[in-house]
């Protein structure tokens, strides 16, 4: 294929793909990106005041997590109102500034959905507790005690003790698959699928791209009620009676993938919408594969391979990718290896004494998967874990099995922009968690006038791949995987990009048969093509026919 006709393959397959296709998404925190009023907690005018830097970090789009009308118990899962906006974040009409900005910026904005429960503060559970006949007595999972009064099924809540909360007006108890303070809402109902979809609407009208659907295989249960079995001990800590448990009954029900197809019609009708499910558990693969399997149901799925993780390893790259194959019917993955969740990976991944070149190596390795990858806030900063105080906890579940359970709390720590500020040039005021010395020595500002900066080569990896279709919808072939050195080829349409990373703290060898030709792309921590990879060496190779 010559230079000319494979240039013209290569801009017809990227006008083929759905822009959301191979997307590059940053997600947004908004409680830790960016203070505007000095309360100490991020809203949504910060947010539209610092999307100059997404976009010139060379994102496609943002992921907002929840900033609706909430109490703040699991700090915004906990909706009390879809359609609204927490006083704590801004308005309406800050959230319809920070789109139009965004769109302005070239930025598409996806928002968060929580379908599986409401907060016991919603209007909707407040009528529904009031008797068992009120027309929402059956919005929610209700279900008489047993004979001995005990609670109806041996289900356990994911954040500690059982998903039964008994509740005095209706003598009856109520389903919560995470806080008591989150009531699980029963999806069977039809009624209650039209109110979502209706919520969903009302953010589509307000021009939002798409959508992240929270804890999306706990959105139905089995209405059997059905007694868990015990899970076989497989090695793997536990901290919670949750642990002990296969979780058949109290989620990833059959009638989900009905739901789902219900949500991909709607968001269809309103053009190239992206729907991306969240998915954990034992069976996330499986139903991962359900969820996004053929036309009519979700574009892609949120991957955990990496985010609980305690290494990096080339095995690890593999299965994952091997798990997501280009086949017909077979739905689109997205990555990440943190979040508002999870641990940061530079905690978890390295010594501290490798973070710097160890960052630059992840970082390239997350731009070369086949998928979306999703970069959190900071983590082109190369931001790490904060240890929290107990007495400075905020994450319930961090406080509910402290110690056993390393806090959500710090990888939510505030986004440091300013280095000699503070607070970090995040707010005025007191933040709501602190910053982490480590961290604001770290800011936006500092690594902006650096061009050998983790940020700076965050943005060339993001423009590369914006720019090479292979990298952005490419195949991803695995040609060595040893216990240290991945050796990966994207192709797409007559382009290959070679992919060498060495996630090891030795030298490795060059792969023997491998050619070196080509032209270079990137060349990190001292790697040279044809020659040994140093600890955490990185090349990205254009090959040559």
């Amino acid at each position: 294929m010559n230079r000319l006709t494979r240039i013209e393959a290569e801009q017809n397959s990227a006008q083929d793909a759905p822009w959301w296709r191979g997307a590059s998404i940053y997600q947004v925190y908004p409680r830790s990106f960016c203070d505007s009023n000095g309360d100490g907690i991020g809203d949504l005018p910060g947010v539209t005041a610092r999307l100059d830097h997404i976009a010139a970090l060379g994102a496609d789009a943002i992921w907002i997590s929840p900033f609706f009308t909430s109490p703040m118990k699991d700090f915004g899962y906990d909706v009390a109102d879809y359609c609204g906006v927490d006083p704590i974040f801004g308005t309406l009409d800050h959230f319809d500034a920070l789109v139009a900005r965004a769109h302005e910026l070239g930025l598409k904005v996806l928002i968060d959905q929580v379908y599986a429960h409401t907060s016991d503060a919603h209007a909707w559970f407040a009528e529904s507790r009031q008797d068992r006949t009120n027309p929402k007595a059956d919005w929610y999972v209700w279900a008489d005690p047993k004979a001995d009064g005990s609670p109806p099924s041996n289900w356990q809540s994911v954040f500690g003790g059982p998903a039964w909360t008994w509740d005095a007006r209706r003598g009856q108890y109520y389903l919560h698959n995470f806080l008591s303070a989150q009531p699980q809402l029963n999806c069977h109902r039809t009624e209650v699928q039209d109110a979502l979809l209706a919520a969903a609407r009302f953010w589509l009208d307000r021009g939002v791209d798409g959508f992240r659907l929270d804890a999306l295989n706990f959105a139905m249960h089995d209405p059997a009620l059905t007694d868990n079995p015990p899970a076989p001990d497989d090695g793997r800590a536990r901290s919670r009676p949750f642990d002990y448990q296969l979780h058949l009954h109290n989620q990833s029900q059959p009638g989900i993938p009905v739901f789902i197809e219900r949500i991909r019609a709607l968001c269809d009708r309103y053009g190239a919408v992206f729907t991306m499910a969240e998915v954990g558990g034992r069976q996330a693969l499986g139903e991962m594969h359900a969820f996004t399997a053929g036309d009519a149901r979700l574009n892609s799925a949120y991957g955990f391979d990496f985010l609980y993780a305690d290494r990096l390893t080339p095995a690890l790259v593999a299965v994952a990718q091997a798990n997501w194959p280009e086949s017909d019917g077979m739905g689109w993955p997205s990555w990440a290896f943190e979040n508002h969740d999870a641990p940061r990976a530079l905690s978890r991944w390295c010594a501290p004494g490798d973070r710097d070149a160890f960052a630059r190596t992840k970082i390239a390795l997350l731009c070369t998967l086949r998928g979306n990858p999703i970069i959190y806030q900071g983590e082109e900063l190369g931001l790490v874990q904060v240890d929290i105080p107990y007495d400075q906890l905020q994450d319930p579940e961090a406080i509910a099995n402290w110690p056993q359970t390393l806090s959500r709390d710090g990888a939510r720590t505030p986004m440091p922009w300013v280095a000699q500020d503070e607070q970090g040039g995040f707010s005025q005021g007191q933040p709501w968690l602190p910053l982490g010395e480590e961290n604001l020595a770290r800011a936006v500002d500092r690594q902006a006038a650096d061009p050998a900066s983790l940020l700076n080569l965050t943005r060339d990896l993001l423009a590369l791949r914006r720019s090479s279709p292979a990298l952005k919808l490419g195949g991803f072939e695995v040609i060595h995987a040893d216990p240290a050195l991945l050796v990966v080829r994207r192709q797409d349409n007559g382009q290959a990009v070679l992919g060498l990373f060495n996630l090891g703290t030795a030298a490795c060898a060059w792969p023997a048969g491998l050619a070196a030709q080509g032209r270079e792309l990137i060349a990190l921590n001292g790697a040279a093509a044809g020659q040994d990879l140093p600890p955490f060496g990185t090349l990205l190779i254009e090959e040559t026919n």
